[in-house]
């Protein structure tokens, strides 16, 4: 369920058809079964009683995606804050160490900002993102060792500093992972889903005939999907986070 929740498109287009076709299948139950006078107040009870309940559970949902983007957001600027700092930090290291440190730090720069910038939609993409983790890996084991190497050797409170410095370069990256694949639970969307089916049978059931504004409930149920799924994609939604703080960092350090 994942993988579809990847695409925001389709989760659109997927809840459109069903909670239509779930709103025709209430006509044709009413067909079958017509709703008496008697049951009609009864039904009505009920129907707008599911349709607050589906309301509530779009807001809290909306507000779980929101949540997460704001952490994706704060953690990028954790992340261009923490290499910042220990870009100004490797000057206390000797001469070659900081040079080599700076370098390596400005090549981690590049791949935090691949991270943020490429998408998952194709195969090549995903291929990307692979690579991605293994250099970014691969970088991080190599900043340690230069600054472990040297507090190793030299353990003063001035070099305490620049190995604390990478501990939070490295602890951000680590934030990010995670706050990128906290998502909306599976069964949070799968509760959404039986709540907006429900409701379309029971407005098909309960119309009076159908028309044009037979459409408007499963629309704007779908619609609200839509965006909720958009802001919970990290990668497949139209808004995202942009890693500006980091490119901002990027433009700021020295030509590489």
């Amino acid at each position: 369920m994942n993988h579809i929740l990847d695409y925001p498109l389709l989760v659109f287009a997927l809840s459109l058809f069903a909670l239509y076709l779930s709103a025709l299948t209430g006509v044709l139950l009413k067909k079958g079964r017509p709703v008496s006078e008697g049951d009609r107040e009864d039904t009505t009870i009920v129907q707008s009683a599911a349709l607050t309940l589906l309301g509530l559970l779009i807001g809290f949902t909306f507000s779980m995606a929101i949540s997460r983007y704001e952490q994706r957001k704060n953690y990028e600027e954790a992340e261009a804050n923490a290499i910042g700092t220990e870009y100004v930090r490797a000057g206390l290291l000797p001469a070659a160490d900081a040079a080599n440190v700076r370098e390596l730090l400005t090549k981690y720069l590049d791949q935090r900002l691949l991270f943020y910038t490429t998408g998952s939609y194709t195969t090549s993409d995903r291929q990307a993102l692979r690579q991605i983790d293994i250099k970014t890996a691969a970088l991080q084991n190599e900043l340690w060792s230069v600054v472990q190497a040297r507090a190793g050797s030299e353990p003063t409170p001035v070099l305490a500093l620049a190995v604390a410095g990478m501990n939070d370069v490295l602890n951000s990256q680590g934030y990010t992972q995670f706050a990128w694949r906290n998502r909306i639970p599976s069964e949070a969307w799968i509760l959404l889903a039986i709540i907006a089916i429900g409701c379309n049978l029971l407005f098909g059931y309960a119309a009076h005939r159908t028309s044009i504004l037979f459409i408007v409930l499963p629309l704007a149920a779908s619609l609200s999907f839509f965006l909720i799924d958009d802001i919970d994609s990290p990668r497949g939604g139209l808004i995202r986070v942009q890693p500006q703080n980091l490119l901002s960092l990027s433009q700021s350090l020295p030509a590489h």
